[in-house]
């Protein structure tokens, strides 16, 4: 267990650092671009599961590790952990921004660019989406899970691509709640987790129920 919340730290300790760092850079420099940003976020995310997938799972998002909990592939005990760990690591990674740069673009914090609801639906698809190509590609029996890296580094990639104009694309509850209390900016925050964690179940008791389904007629 340690070594698994230990990469579960050091994962999503890096990928608020560089994601979130990203937003940072570019808000400063101009030189990124909303594009390179979201590049940024597909490729940490696909390194960090091809480093730490089979130690931990790779999940480094809450809303991750309560779907492979609906799976049934992780305890209940092991979900709390990994979500503590989870969260403490954006909020050191953020203090970390806050300490190389200042608070500035209020260190990558997720905020809507029109109405709440807006950006509360758009977030609820978003990981419902992304949930469901984790789960494809990474839990299936069946799955090429050696390109699962690829798959989910790119979903993430093009959801930040297109979600991130207007609702900063979270989809990750830990990538949120960094930011925003070291930042102190709280006002929209429940929206990311709310939506995210919303998105997950729907994605995983879809997905099982499908899952149980082609189960059944394979047994038939």
């Amino acid at each position: 267990m340690k070594e698994k919340l230990t990469s579960e730290f050091l994962g999503t300790y890096f990928l608020v650092f560089a994601g979130t760092g990203a937003v940072v850079i570019d808000n400063m420099t101009k030189s990124l671009t909303h594009m390179g940003v979201a590049i940024t976020f597909g490729l940490v995310v696909m390194a960090l599961i091809y480093t730490f997938g089979h130690i931990s799972g790779a999940h480094f998002n809450p809303a991750v590790t309560i779907a492979f909990l609906i799976h049934g592939d992780i305890t209940k005990r092991e979900a709390i952990y990994y979500i503590v760990t989870q969260i403490i690591a954006g909020i050191v990674a953020s203090a970390t921004l806050l300490f190389l740069f200042g608070n500035v673009a209020s260190l990558g914090t997720t905020l809507p660019s029109g109405t709440w609801s807006q950006s509360f639906v758009l977030e609820f698809i978003l990981t419902f989406f992304l949930m469901f190509v984790i789960l494809g590609s990474a839990v299936h029996g069946k799955a090429a899970k050696s390109f699962a890296g690829i798959a989910i580094g790119a979903t993430v990639g093009l959801e930040v691509m297109f979600g991130g104009p207007i609702s900063g694309a979270s989809m990750n509850p830990a990538r949120s709640i960094g930011p925003a209390i070291v930042s102190g900016t709280l006002q929209h925050l429940w929206v990311y987790i709310v939506a995210t964690i919303l998105g997950t179940i729907f994605a995983a008791m879809i997905y099982k129920i499908l899952d149980d389904k082609k189960r059944s007629v394979q047994h038939v």
